[in-house]
């Protein structure tokens, strides 16, 4: 989910940046300290976006610097257990697809894809289910669920799972395909 959060913090200026306006000085450290980091509370940091700087800082002895408070915002993606989500296959592996989720990439083992039997072929960069004949490739939309998250710390990148074995999920064509299989089912009813 993305979310944008408010934070707080202190920033200590270094006497290099004394001339600059404060604003933009607070904010190029933000960004250097926040930016593309991950937090086991917050999740992916992807951007600071607004900063207000307060305009009296500290002075510690021994110290050139000063040291601000500042109140920020932060566009932020957590992913959350149960949360369903659409994204794009950008690898295929022998053991399964790594789905583009907002800025990270989650993994869709074999096993969670579908019911039938799968053959995973690297290459040319698809996986095929033997029964129904269906194919995920490089590219393809998918609707999955989120069932496993562990965030790291700092910049690791921390690990999420998917899974597309419920309905009204996997291939964004394979659920059109059921939608019109299930309509036709209600009609034949009706008539």
């Amino acid at each position: 989910m993305f979310q944008i959060v408010e934070l707080e913090d202190v920033i200590r200026i270094s006497p290099s940046k004394f001339g600059q306006p404060l604003h933009d000085v607070a904010l190029e450290i933000l960004k250097t300290r926040y930016e593309s980091t991950i937090s086991t509370e917050l999740g992916y940091m992807i951007l600071v976006i607004d900063v207000s700087v307060g305009s009296v800082g500290k002075i510690i002895p021994g110290d050139g610097g000063t040291y601000h408070k500042v109140k920020f915002s932060v566009l932020n993606f957590y992913p959350k257990i149960q949360e369903v989500i659409e994204g794009e296959i950008v690898e295929i592996t022998d053991f399964g697809a790594f789905v583009r989720i907002g800025p990270v990439d989650a993994l869709l083992h074999l096993s969670q894809i579908t019911d039938d039997f799968l053959t995973s072929d690297v290459k040319q960069g698809m996986i095929l289910a033997s029964k129904s004949k269906r194919t995920l490739r490089v590219g393809s939309r998918v609707r999955v669920r989120i069932n496993a998250v562990s965030l790291g710390r700092g910049t690791a990148i921390g690990k999420i799972g998917v899974t597309s074995r419920q309905p009204f999920l996997g291939a964004i064509e394979w659920i059109e395909e059921d939608l019109e299989k299930a309509s036709k089912v209600i009609e034949g009813k009706k008539a």
